[in-house]
């Protein structure tokens, strides 16, 4: 154990769901600090922090080379979550920075908020509370889900579990990916289609995919076009994955019925979509259940500690 190290927590919420990760860098002897703010630190914030630091307990706040260049005791970034878009891994590569993960904790909380999502579009229960809550009696026609055709974009570990919570649902599950497992797909019953069939037979079209820099992808108007009159989007993945300006168009022309959105290009978001009657929106809160929290916490914090014991078996 490197007990002369320097561990620098920049999670704004650490140890709020349950003590267990705060006890495990305190029985480890290892210097740590905090971050006292309680919110998203800044570039310069995370420099001033982390600059003696060799390792950090991430959540989704910038390290980009600016960030990462100043840092030059950093060892190693635990990141509490599975998404590492917002690390600039060229340069962690360069300067032998290694990444962990928690992917597996992720998992559960961001399919349960997804099918909740479907569940909301279809049966317009938001609009149903707002409305009842202006004291109008207003009975709002829904949808079944049963024989519904959903659209997984992205079956990884996340929009598998997706598509199997979907089949169990009584819906008609068709998926695309760029690796596809076929063995998977055929042992669910998952039809794999290219991308185009996917947006021209889907029901209800929820993204899984990752942010990649070097390869953006992004829902825009040509494929909302593409998309069947009257269908949903759900993304709880990565804002810069859905043209805003093209889905708020396709909204008002009633093309799509409703979207569903737990992420944004820019955050805190405060943009066209919050004037829709027909969309979904929440606040980044994916991932944010106590249960999930808590063993994200507890796995970053392990897998950082295991780093510093020299363990070379990193969490992907």
């Amino acid at each position: 154990m490197k007990t002369d190290a320097k561990i620098f927590v920049a999670l704004s919420t650490f140890a709020q769901h349950g003590k267990k990760p705060l006890s495990l860098l305190q029985e480890s002897g290892i210097s740590f600090k905090l971050n006292e703010t309680k919110r998203r630190l800044s570039r310069d914030e995370i420099i001033q922090h982390a600059k003696d630091c060799q390792g950090i307990i991430a959540g989704v706040e910038p390290y980009d080379a600016y960030v990462l260049n100043q840092l030059p005791q950093l060892e190693c970034i635990s990141r509490c979550g599975v998404g590492i878009d917002n690390i600039d891994l060229d340069t962690a590569k360069k300067k032998k920075i290694e990444i962990r993960r928690t992917p597996e904790a992720v998992i559960q909380p961001v399919v349960e908020l997804t099918v909740a999502m479907a569940f909301d579009l279809l049966r317009r229960l938001s609009l149903q509370t707002i409305t009842m809550k202006q004291k109008k009696w207003q009975k709002i026609t829904g949808n079944l889900m049963k024989g519904k055709c959903i659209g997984v974009l992205g079956l990884g570990r996340i929009g598998k579990r997706v598509a199997e919570y979907f089949v169990k649902l009584g819906t008609k599950v068709k998926g695309t990916d760029l690796q596809p497992d076929q063995a998977w797909a055929a042992r669910t019953g998952v039809q794999l289609v290219s991308l185009d069939q996917l947006l021209g037979t889907s029901d209800i079209l929820t993204i899984h995919i990752s942010w990649d820099v070097n390869a953006p992808f992004c829902l825009s108007q040509a494929e909302f076009r593409q998309m069947k009159k009257g269908a949903y989007l759900i993304n709880v993945s990565r804002g810069q994955l859905v043209n805003e300006k093209a889905l708020y168009e396709a909204l008002q022309s009633q093309h799509l019925s409703g979207a569903a959105l737990d992420v944004y290009p820019e955050e805190p978001y405060t943009g066209k979509l919050c004037e829709a009657e027909n969309v979904v929106l929440t606040s980044h809160v994916a991932t944010l259940t106590e249960e999930s929290r808590f063993q994200m916490e507890l796995e970053a914090t392990q897998n950082l500690l295991d780093y510093l014991c020299q363990s070379k078996q990193p969490v992907r």
